[in-house]
C-alpha cells in the first residue's frame, strides 16, 4: 500500500514537471516563436502581403499612391459550423447580396471549412453581420488586398494582381503589376520547424506620371469619345528632352479594384500593345528624311495635279483637288499626299529605308511596361511585295503601321533637336540617349515647316507660343476582305513651345462616328490639354504676335 502512494504521488509530481517544463518551453524559451506564429495565424495574409505602393507624381514633388496595401474585412462562412443552414441563409441573404437558395445550398455542404460570403466587406455589411449576433459559422477576418484609390484612372499603366492559385499569394498579372512583380512583391512569411522568417515587404514605384496631367488628360479623352461616338482612344503626354512619360490614358478603360467584371482585352494597354496605320502624321517623319538626306529643302518645289499612279494604282490628296505648283513646306501646311510621295522619290527608296531603320520603328523602345510589340514595315522590304507603291503609300502613314508610343519616339526626335530618347515611366529612370537620327538643322527645319502648318491652320494655335504638329487621319485596313474600310483613326501629335520644346502629346480617337478628320476632333482637344500644361508649368511663351 505504502509502495503504490509513493509511486503514484511520483508519476504525478513527474506529470506536473512534465507540463511545467512544457509551459517553460512555450512561455519562456519559445516566448517569440510562438508569438510569432500565433500573430501569423492571426493576420498571416497581412505578413505575406506586404506588396510595395506603386506612386504618382506632380511637378512639386508630392507623391501620390495609385496602387497600395489595404485592410478589408472578409466575411466568410464554416459550413460545418453552422447549425441551421436554412435559417442562417435567410437571416444574412440581403447583407452579403446573395440568394438564399444559394447560400443555402452553400451551408449544407459536408465537411466545408470555408465559403467566401464578401471579400472586401463594407462599413454597413460589417454593422449588419454584427447586429445579428454571433450566428455560428459565420466569421470575419482582417485580410490584406490591394487597392486602387483613383479607380479606373492609370489602368492600364498599373494593371492588377490576383491571388496565386498555389500559395493564395497576390501576384502582379498586367501593367506595371506584372514588369515590377520581383520588387513589389517582397518575401512573404515563412514558418519552419521552430523558426519564423517574419515577411519582407516588397519595394515601392515612383512614377514620372503626373497626377493632374494625367487627369485633365483622362478627362477630356472620355469627352472626346463620348462625343464622337467613337470606339476609343487615347492620350500620351511626354517631356521631350527627358523621354519621361507625364500621364498615359486610354479608352475604353477599366476599374482594377473590380476587374473581374470586365473582359481579358479590356487589359492590354494599346499604348504599347498595338499597331495601327498612322497616316499623314507620317508625313513629317519623310520630309525630316528628306531634309537631313539633303534630298529637299523647305523651298523644294514640285507640280501637284491632284494625283499620282504608280504599279496601276491612283494616289488622290485627301481633299481631291490639284493645287498647282508647292513648296515643301505647303506639302506638310496643306497635308499633300503627292507631295510627300514626290520627296519619298527625291530620297530614294535605298535611303528612305535606312532612315526608317535608324527611326527604329521595328524595335521596342524598352519602356518599362510589359508586352511591348514593335511596328511593321514588311512591304519595304519582301522583294516580291516591295513596289514603287508600297514606298509612296508610307510616305504617308499608310500601308505601314507603328506603335503609339514609338510613332511618339519617332516624332520625338524632331523635337528634341535631332536625338532619339528612350521612353522613362519611373521617376529615378535616368534620361537615356538613344542617338542622333537626323541633324539639329534639319529638326529646326522640320519644326518651322510644323509651326507654319499649325498657325495657317489655326486650330491648334495658342496665342504667345510657337506650336509644332501634324494631323493624320487613316482609313482602317478591311483585314477580312483586304483593302480599306469606310472608318478612320484621328491623330494628332504636336510640341511645344517650338523654340523649346517641354511638352509632345499624342491625341489618338479610334473610329469616330461618321468619319470626321482629325482637325475637327483630336486637334481641338490636342490644344485644350496643350494649354493646361503650359498653365501648370508656367511656361515662357516664345513668340510676340
Amino acid at each position: 500500500m505504502k509502495f503504490r502512494v509513493l509511486f503514484l504521488a511520483f508519476f504525478f509530481v513527474s506529470l506536473y514537471g512534465l507540463l511545467v517544463f512544457k509551459l517553460y518551453s512555450i512561455q519562456i524559451s519559445k516566448v517569440d516563436f510562438y508569438a510569432a506564429k500565433a500573430e501569423s495565424q492571426l493576420f498571416g495574409n497581412l505578413d505575406a502581403q506586404r506588396r510595395g505602393t506603386i506612386y504618382l507624381s506632380d511637378k512639386d514633388g508630392t507623391y501620390i499612391p495609385a496602387a497600395l496595401q489595404k485592410e478589408f474585412t472578409e466575411i466568410y462562412a464554416t459550413p460545418i459550423e453552422i447549425i441551421d443552414p436554412a435559417v442562417a441563409a435567410v437571416e444574412i441573404s440581403e447583407i452579403v447580396n446573395i440568394p438564399v437558395s444559394e447560400l443555402t445550398r452553400m451551408f449544407n455542404k459536408k465537411n466545408d471549412e470555408y465559403e467566401l460570403l464578401i471579400a472586401k466587406a463594407s462599413s454597413e455589411q460589417i454593422e449588419a453581420i454584427n447586429a445579428l449576433g454571433n450566428i455560428a459559422g459565420i466569421h470575419q477576418k482582417l485580410k490584406a488586398e490591394r487597392f486602387y484609390p483613383l479607380g479606373s484612372q492609370v489602368a492600364h499603366v498599373l494593371g492588377f494582381v490576383s491571388a496565386d492559385e498555389k500559395s493564395d499569394l497576390l501576384v502582379g498579372r498586367y501593367g506595371l503589376e506584372s514588369y515590377f512583380e520581383n520588387r513589389l512583391a517582397g518575401v512573404p512569411e515563412i514558418v519552419s520547424g521552430d523558426s519564423v522568417q517574419k515577411a519582407v515587404a516588397g519595394g515601392d514605384v515612383y512614377l514620372s506620371i503626373d497626377r493632374n496631367i494625367q487627369s485633365q488628360a483622362e478627362e477630356i479623352l472620355n469627352r472626346l469619345v463620348t462625343n464622337y461616338n467613337a470606339s476609343g482612344g487615347m492620350i500620351i503626354v511626354q517631356d521631350p528632352k527627358t523621354g519621361r512619360i507625364l500621364a498615359n490614358t486610354n479608352s475604353p478603360t477599366f476599374d482594377p479594384n473590380n476587374f473581374s467584371n470586365y473582359p481579358i482585352p479590356s487589359f492590354t494597354n494599346p499604348s504599347v500593345q498595338s499597331i495601327y496605320e498612322p497616316g499623314s502624321i507620317f508625313k513629317v517623319i519623310t520630309m525630316a528624311i528628306g531634309l537631313d538626306s539633303g534630298a529637299i529643302t523647305p523651298l523644294t518645289e514640285y507640280v501637284d495635279t491632284g494625283s499620282v499612279t504608280l504599279n496601276g494604282s491612283t494616289i488622290h490628296n485627301w481633299d481631291l483637288k490639284s493645287h498647282g505648283r508647292q513648296t515643301m513646306t505647303n506639302v506638310i501646311e496643306k497635308s499633300l499626299n503627292t507631295g510627300t510621295v514626290f520627296a519619298e522619290k527625291q530620297i530614294g527608296h535605298g535611303i528612305f529605308k535606312q532612315y526608317l531603320e535608324k527611326f527604329r520603328f521595328e524595335e521596342k523602345t524598352d519602356i518599362a511596361l510589359p508586352g511591348e510589340v514593335v511596328g511593321n514595315f514588311r512591304s519595304l522590304y519582301n522583294e516580291k511585295d516591295s513596289k514603287d507603291i508600297n514606298f509612296a503609300t508610307a510616305s504617308f502613314g499608310q500601308g505601314i503601321s507603328v506603335t503609339p508610343i514609338g510613332l511618339l519616339r519617332a516624332v520625338g526626335v524632331l523635337a528634341n533637336k535631332g536625338i532619339m530618347m528612350k521612353p522613362l515611366i519611373e521617376v529615378n529612370e535616368q534620361p537615356k540617349e538613344i542617338g542622333r537620327i537626323i541633324s539639329e538643322e534639319a529638326s529646326k527645319e522640320i519644326t518651322n515647316i510644323m509651326v507654319s502648318a499649325v498657325d495657317k491652320a489655326i486650330i491648334a494655335h495658342i496665342p504667345g507660343y510657337n506650336i509644332a504638329g501634324k494631323t493624320g487621319t487613316a482609313q482602317v485596313p478591311n483585314f477580312k476582305n483586304g483593302g480599306y474600310t469606310e472608318e478612320v483613326i484621328n491623330t494628332y501629335i504636336g510640341y511645344g513651345p517650338a523654340t523649346n520644346p517641354q511638352f509632345i502629346i499624342l491625341v489618338r480617337l479610334d473610329k469616330p462616328y461618321g468619319a470626321p478628320l482629325a482637325g475637327q476632333t483630336v486637334v481641338p482637344a490636342f490644344k485644350e490639354l496643350a494649354q493646361f500644361v503650359i498653365n501648370y508649368y508656367h511656361i515662357t511663351p516664345d513668340k510676340l504676335e
